[in-house]
């Protein structure tokens, strides 16, 4: 073969009706087969042979196949990177929105389940911002006082604990809003 032409392509020894008969088979894909080629071209299968021995189809083939795994791959993985853009921009969006939200939101009129999901949020985005692993955070979580049984509480202690949790929710939310209390 030449050095100029790629496996896959006319090779300078290669007759045009060879040509035809390799492009035939190269683009029969995985059901490729000498048969196929001498059905579809209406020639003898002992041609077929020959060329295909002469014009090493089989390498050639495996080239093409290889070179369009090659492409494929590199589609996907220009694919990826612009979904992977695209929601980076969606979620820029919505943090900008959801944050003007935030600075808007007063923490007295949030009832204790609110606090406690708000708390719980803001801790797994911390987490997963810092690079911290999920699965160590839950069980962290589980242990902790943010998902302890508090039904051993008194009335009072369990306003007490709630009141802790708004405190340190609108820190939270203070420091995401500048100069929100």
């Amino acid at each position: 073969m030449a050095d100029s032409a790629e496996a896959w392509e006319r090779q300078p020894s290669e007759s045009a009706a060879a040509w035809e008969a390799f492009a035939c088979y190269r683009d029969l894909g995985l059901s490729r087969s000498i048969g196929k080629v001498a059905e579809r071209l209406a020639k003898s299968r002992t041609l077929i042979e020959r060329w295909s021995t002469t014009h090493r189809w089989v390498l050639r083939a495996e080239a093409w196949d290889r070179e369009q795994d090659r492409l494929w791959r590199g589609e996907q993985q220009q694919a990826a990177r612009e979904v992977a853009r695209r929601h980076a921009r969606l979620a820029s969006a919505a943090q900008s929105k959801i944050i003007a939200q935030l600075q808007q939101l007063d923490p007295a009129r949030l009832s204790p389940s609110d606090v406690i999901r708000w708390l719980e949020v803001t801790i797994r985005i911390e987490r997963q911002a810092y690079g911290m692993d999920l699965a160590d955070a839950a069980a962290a979580a589980s242990k902790g006082p943010e998902t302890a049984d508090v039904s051993g509480l008194t009335d009072e202690e369990r306003r007490a604990r709630m009141e802790q949790l708004r405190r340190e929710l609108e820190s939270r939310i203070g420091t995401l809003g500048g100069d929100q209390p």
